[in-house]
């Protein structure tokens, strides 16, 4: 049994929700003007995990036969025979239909807007045919998070959970580019579209830095606009700093992305969360 929890979370990369989530949560705490009511959190993690699963699961399935001609994909759940792709779509029908009644517990406009939230994240599986703005895409995907919790807490749109959304668009599309240039080789041997493939990795990476430098004044605002203090503009440089290193200082030029890369960004992502936190809470 537990066997086969852990290739179902290695299916869908659980780990990689400590980039999102702490701004959904963040989210979450602004629509809640302070800590939420508990049946909301797990609703809102209810619909984070399965809304992700699917999205995940979409993925894999739909690009099986891509990942069995990269060399760095090849050995995927799918291309390498550990989970068959009938097993797969039933994974994220289940997942899909769990999400849209998880958001209809929250409030009638989370309910109205999942197919939306759904079109989005599985949408992102299709885009690299078509489009070298795939990475665009999925930062909009992920993007909507912050704005959908406080969404589920408060039942209306505001603007500081939907600035911080813009936020998590502009920096997931950046680290989405970064995470391309390892493919950008089998990309265009696949015909597959991306921002590396299209730019080449030098200007791809400059395009990722353009995308980065907007989020520490994006945070910014997002703290003016709060009326957030000097916790808040303190953490917002110590991202800047982050940032900074992860594109000009990190060593060496490899495309592995592990290590620092992945530490760095999660660290960005809590701590917009502790930042959040601190402001709304202490007040």
């Amino acid at each position: 049994m537990l066997e086969k929890l852990a290739l179902w979370s290695s299916l869908v990369r659980l780990s990689h929700t400590v980039f999102a989530l702490p701004f959904a949560l963040a989210g979450l705490l602004i629509g809640s003007r302070g800590l939420p009511h508990p049946w909301t959190l797990v609703l809102v993690l209810g619909c984070m995990v399965t809304v992700r699963n699917a999205a995940m699961a979409f993925n894999r399935l739909i690009d099986r036969d891509i990942d069995a001609r990269n060399p760095r994909t090849a050995k995927r759940h799918i291309p390498a025979g550990l989970l068959t792709p009938q097993a797969v779509t039933v994974f994220v029908l289940a997942n899909s239909a769990l999400f849209v009644v998880l958001a209809g517990l929250l409030n009638r406009l989370c309910l109205l807007l999942s197919p939306v939230a759904l079109i989005l994240v599985l949408g992102y599986s299709m885009t690299k045919r078509f489009t070298s703005l795939c990475h665009v895409w999925l930062g909009l995907a992920i993007g909507i998070s912050p704005l959908a919790a406080a969404i589920a807490a408060s039942g209306s749109f505001s603007l500081v959970p939907a600035l911080l959304g813009l936020t998590l668009w502009f920096w997931m599309s950046g680290f989405d580019v970064i995470y391309a240039t390892q493919d950008e080789e089998a990309d265009r041997a696949l015909g597959m579209h991306s921002i590396p493939a299209a730019l080449g990795r030098k200007n791809a990476l400059r395009l990722a830095a353009t995308f980065h430098a907007s989020v520490p004044v994006l945070l910014y605002f997002c703290g003016h606009l709060a009326g957030w203090g000097t916790v808040w503009n303190a953490l917002v440089l110590g991202i800047a700093g982050l940032l900074v290193w992860m594109h000009f200082f990190r060593k060496g030029d490899d495309l592995s992305m592990q290590d620092g890369f992945f530490r760095a960004n999660a660290l960005v992502s809590l701590l917009v969360l502790v930042g959040t936190a601190w402001e709304t809470l202490s007040r």
